[in-house]
C-alpha cells in the first residue's frame, strides 16, 4: 500500500486543473460535483476519496468541509462564474473555489 500512497498524490496533483463554473456545469447535472472547503488541501481530500478512507471522509462531511454541490451552490456559481481547482476522484469531481486576489 505504501507505493500506492507515494504515487497517488503526485498523480492527482498532475491531474488537477483550473476550470470555470460553466466548464463544470455538466458534471453538476450528473450529480458528481463535490465541493471541498478552501481551508483543506484538495489533493489530500482527493487521495482520501480514492483510497475510500471512510473515517476521514465522514469527519469532513460532519464538519461541513466536504459536500455535494447543491442547487443553491450551482445558482450562485452560475451568476458569478468563479474559477475552481478541480480534480477527479472517480466517480466524483472535487472542486475548490479559487478566491480572487485583491491588491491594495
Amino acid at each position: 500500500m505504501g507505493n500506492f500512497d507515494e504515487e497517488l498524490r503526485p498523480k492527482l496533483n498532475a491531474e488537477t486543473g483550473k476550470l470555470a463554473w460553466h466548464e463544470l456545469e455538466r458534471h453538476f447535472a450528473c450529480g458528481v460535483v463535490v465541493k471541498v472547503s478552501m481551508e483543506l488541501d484538495l489533493i489530500e481530500v482527493a487521495a482520501s476519496m480514492v483510497k475510500d478512507d471512510k473515517a476521514v471522509i465522514e469527519r469532513l462531511i460532519h464538519a461541513d468541509k466536504l459536500s455535494r454541490a447543491s442547487v443553491e451552490d450551482a445558482r450562485d456559481w452560475h451568476e458569478r462564474n468563479p474559477a475552481f481547482w478541480a480534480v477527479v476522484a472517480a466517480p466524483w469531481v472535487l472542486i475548490q473555489e479559487i478566491k480572487p486576489q485583491y491588491s491594495s
